[in-house]
């Protein structure tokens, strides 16, 4: 059983893999206090193992597929 996740801030840039150093788009924190940093294919291998072992899983990897803003065209 796992608590509730405590609130985190958002993933960035600079957070990165801790299996292969690209940008980390999933946090899981381990039930022991602590966290480990994944890139979208990592979490997505190593997520069922870590919520079985009771690990809160934070999935940012939405943002891939999301569409960026374009930028308002001035020209009036």
């Amino acid at each position: 059983m796992t608590g509730a996740l405590a609130p985190t801030k958002p993933l960035t840039v600079a957070d990165r893999c801790d299996r292969c150093g690209a940008q980390a788009y999933v946090r899981a924190v381990l039930v022991g206090g602590g966290d480990l940093l994944f890139c979208a294919h990592h979490g997505r291998k190593y997520a069922e193992a870590l919520r079985s072992n009771g690990a809160d899983i934070q999935d940012e990897s939405a943002r891939l597929t999301e569409t960026p803003a374009t930028a308002v065209d001035d020209d009036r």
